[in-house]
């Protein structure tokens, strides 16, 4: 081998930076076009890889799926607009780039933990006051596989 050729070590190592950059692309694009028609074809042809490639290289690198990471990020903006108060949760799930009220309104539930409806009466009232930086922090959706594990009880 000559000096400057680089081992294939060195070949995988850039080949991996290269599919990172690639992936934060797609993540900064759904953060950017959440409210867009999104899939997971779409995102893929964007980035030259095929829609399995990139749903297997992004949940490697995130830990979860693209279609995934875009219903969470569609679901942290229904949150805000719901604790506004000004939009129904219909106007709010068309708003955020859902096209089905039932598909929204089940997403929501499974990450929030209540129905958007339930979620809009409570948190007028918890968030109220609160500065929106700080309800976004606080009310912020946690998957159960987030979820902090409960310690045994010391016996």
């Amino acid at each position: 081998m000559r000096p400057n050729q680089p081992v294939p070590e060195d070949a995988a190592q850039q080949q991996r930076l290269r599919t990172l950059a690639l992936l934060r692309r797609v993540r900064d694009r759904i953060d950017r076009e959440y409210a867009q028609p999104l899939d997971v074809e779409a995102l893929a042809r964007g980035v030259n890889m095929s829609s399995g490639h990139l749903s297997r290289e992004f949940r490697r690198a995130y830990g979860e799926s693209p279609y995934s990471y875009l219903m969470t990020r569609r679901i942290e903006r229904a949150m805000a607009l719901l604790r506004r108060g000004d939009l129904t949760v219909t106007e709010v799930c068309f708003e955020v780039g859902c096209s089905s009220l039932g598909t929204f309104s089940t997403r929501f539930a499974e990450l929030v933990g209540v129905p958007p409806s339930t979620y809009r009466r409570q948190a007028a009232e918890a968030t109220e006051g609160m500065p929106s930086c700080v309800a976004k922090q606080v009310t912020r959706p946690v998957r159960n596989r987030e979820a902090p594990a409960a310690e045994p009880p010391l016996a």
